[in-house]
Parts: structure tokens; C-alpha cells; sequence
């Protein structure tokens, strides 16, 4: 298989977790037989000091040429607390899911017992923890008109969305749950809200195309609350933009580290990946992030390739990693190996498909790893 990949290594940590993504990417196309070629292009903080926009046009025009693209993170202090700022990084991101269509972010959320430990909930609560969150990405409050009057004592956001943007996120999602346990949780605020009760009308409507599936509902509030109660009772979770950016965030916690959350999304012919962790600028250049989340983005958009083999493969190689312990200062703060370290681990054993004997000793070193 031959396929086009944009790459967008972005601010602070994003270059070097991108790095492990991109060299993973490699060790797989190398076992399976692949060609991945790269564009590398700018975007986010490190564009703006370059061209003085957050997503100058030739990104825009290789991410439209590509297949799917690659993203490390996004963001610099030096604007996030510039209240003044009139272009900021983020701004490159959101017009870029806008560009490319990507109206779906999926976000997979599981927890390592090996982590639990690093989780704030309690180990019995993350006993088969394992859902996906469905979140429209293009429309709603955040995309809505706004308005700030000219004494500037009243604001409003407006929330909108219609039939057609809420279908085309809600099918993928149950066809998803028919992967997994079948079960689907519509989260929205349809007691109150108008645009709550239109989304579950509409999933209400399509249900019946996917009988195999076991479809429920909780408002956004109670919805947060069992994430934490009993994050094990969830197995697909569809929900709005705004919604989703919180509850997704929350639930991110449980597996003990941002570091290790990956996400996508996807458009009808567009599809972006990156992990969920900011840019973390105070890490930049010292070889200490957490790759991982970047990794299994990877093994993401290996899945959009259809190559789910390939793509287990690397998430196998992940726990693998995890379970011995060879892991970043984030989730072991006196017993850690360097960012460019877990890549190598983890390209040896895709290589070798098989976990070997460790010489600890020269991981240590960062020179061979699985011998």
C-alpha cells in the first residue's frame, strides 16, 4: 500500500512525539510491505513566528492532497496569555477541521491496570474501561453567530445545528458500537435545550436501522458524573461539540496520563490525527514527553488505511512497553527513559513481533533495545 501523509509536527513537545509517530509509522511500513511518504508543513505558533498566520496556504493545500494527516500540538504561552493577541495558534486548528470537513472527533478512551496507580479513581473503578467518544466537530455554539454589544455588557452563541450535520455523525457511531458491545450513549441536554431535543429526536429516528444496537440517554451533567462513578458502563458515546470537548476531557484522566490519549478526525474524504495533550512548551527539546498519544494516533490512521493488523500491532506494542515499564517521566518520575527511548522500544518489537528479552541496561543507554 502506498499512501500520501501530511505531517504537521506544530509547538513545543509536538515536533519530537511526532517524531516517534512518524519513525513507528516507518517500522511499519518496512514489516507489512508499505510506502508512507511525508509532507511536512506549518502550522500553529511556530507558522505565525514563520508567515504570521496560524495555517498559511501551502498547509492547507497538502493536507487536501494527502491522505490523512499527522498532527503534534498545538499552542504557545506567549499568546494563550496574550489577551490582545488577534491571531492565535488554535485558530489554525480550527480552521483547518473546517477546511478539510472534519465534522467527527473520535476519541478512544481506556485504562492501563498497569497505570492505575496514576488514575484519581480508585482501581476497582477502572476495571474494563474501555469506550470511544463520538464528538460533531464542526458545528454548534462554537461555530454559531456571536455578539458582543457596544458597551460591551452582553454577549451571546448561538447553538445551532440541523438534521443532516447530527446524521452524519450519529451513523458512523452506531455502525462503531456494532464493532464493539453494541451500545450507545446519546449525551445531550434535552430537557433544557433545543438543539439537545432535535439530536435525540434524530437518533430516536435512525435507531431502528441498527436493531442490534442498544441505544440510551443522559443529560450532559449526569453523564459527567457517571464517567467518574462508573466509567465501565460506557461503550460508544455520541454527543454535540461542546459537550464532547468537555466530557472528553474529563474522561481522559482516567488512564493516568494525557500522554497516552490519542484521537482522529474524520471527514467524508479528510482525516486528521493527533494526541489530545497540549504542547506542553516548558518539555520542548529536552526528550522527556510522553510519545505514546502521538503513537497510537498513528495506529489510528492505520486503522483509516484499513489496516487494523498493522494497527493492533502497535497498540500491542504499546502495552507491552507499559506493562514493563518502560515509560516516560509522566507516569514514572525516578525510573524513566527518554521520548526518542520508547520509540526505539517500541519499532524493535513491531519489528520482531514478539516481546523479547529486555537489556534494561541498554535502554538505559538509549542504544539497542530488544535484543
Amino acid at each position: 500500500m502506498k499512501k500520501n501523509i501530511t505531517v504537521i509536527e506544530g509547538d513545543g513537545i509536538g515536533p519530537e512525539v511526532t517524531a516517534q509517530a512518524v519513525k513507528v509509522l516507518n517500522a511499519v511500513a518496512a514489516r507489512f510491505g508499505h510506502a508512507f511518504h511525508y509532507r511536512y508543513a506549518l502550522m500553529g505558533a511556530c507558522a505565525i513566528d514563520e508567515t504570521g498566520t496560524p495555517l498559511p496556504g501551502p498547509t492547507i493545500e497538502a493536507c487536501l492532497e494527502s491522505d490523512a494527516v499527522l498532527v503534534g500540538a498545538i499552542g504557545h504561552p506567549k499568546y494563550d496569555n496574550d489577551p490582545t493577541a488577534k491571531v492565535r495558534p488554535e485558530q489554525g486548528l480550527l480552521k483547518l477541521r473546517k477546511t478539510l470537513g472534519l465534522y467527527a472527533n473520535i476519541r478512544p478512551v481506556a485504562a492501563y491496570p498497569a497505570l492505575s496507580h496514576l488514575s484519581p479513581l480508585k482501581a476497582d473503578r477502572l476495571e474494563n474501561v474501555d469506550f470511544v467518544i463520538y464528538r460533531e466537530l464542526t458545528g454548534g455554539i462554537y461555530f454559531g453567530k456571536k455578539t458582543l454589544n457596544e458597551a460591551k455588557t452582553e454577549a451571546s452563541d448561538d447553538c445551532v445545528y440541523n438534521r443532516e450535520e447530527i446524521e452524519r455523525i450519529a451513523r458512523p457511531a452506531f455502525r462503531h458500537a456494532q464493532k464493539r458491545r453494541k451500545k450507545l450513549t446519546l449525551v445531550d441536554k434535552a430537557n433544557v435545550l433545543e438543539t439537545s431535543r432535535l439530536w435525540r429526536k434524530v437518533v430516536q429516528d435512525i435507531a431502528p436501522e441498527y436493531p442490534d444496537v442498544q441505544v440510551d440517554f443522559l443529560f450532559v451533567d449526569n453523564a459527567a458524573m457517571q464517567i467518574i462513578l462508573n466509567p465501565a458502563q460506557f461503550d460508544v458515546i455520541l454527543t454535540e461539540n461542546m459537550f464532547g470537548d468537555i466530557i472528553s476531557d474529563e474522561a481522559s484522566v482516567l488512564s493516568g496520563s494525557l500522554g497516552l490519549l490519542p484521537s482522529a478526525s474524520i471527514g467524508k474524504s479528510a482525516a486528521l490525527f493527533e494526541p489530545i495533550h497540549g504542547s506542553y512548551p516548558q518539555a520542548a527539546g529536552k526528550d522527556i514527553a510522553n510519545p505514546l498519544g502521538s503513537i497510537l494516533s498513528a495506529a489510528m490512521l492505520l486503522d483509516h488505511f484499513g489496516l487494523p493488523e498493522e494497527a493492533n500491532v502497535v497498540r500491542t506494542a504499546v502495552n507491552w512497553t507499559l506493562a514493563e515499564g518502560i515509560v516516560t517521566r509522566d507516569i514514572d518520575q525516578h525510573h524513566f527513559h527518554y521520548t526518542s527511548t520508547i520509540g526505539d522500544v517500541i519499532c524493535d518489537y513491531i519489528q520482531h513481533n514478539a516481546p523479547r528479552p529486555v537489556n534494561r541496561k541498554n535502554i538505559a543507554a538509549t542504544s539497542s533495545t530488544i535484543i
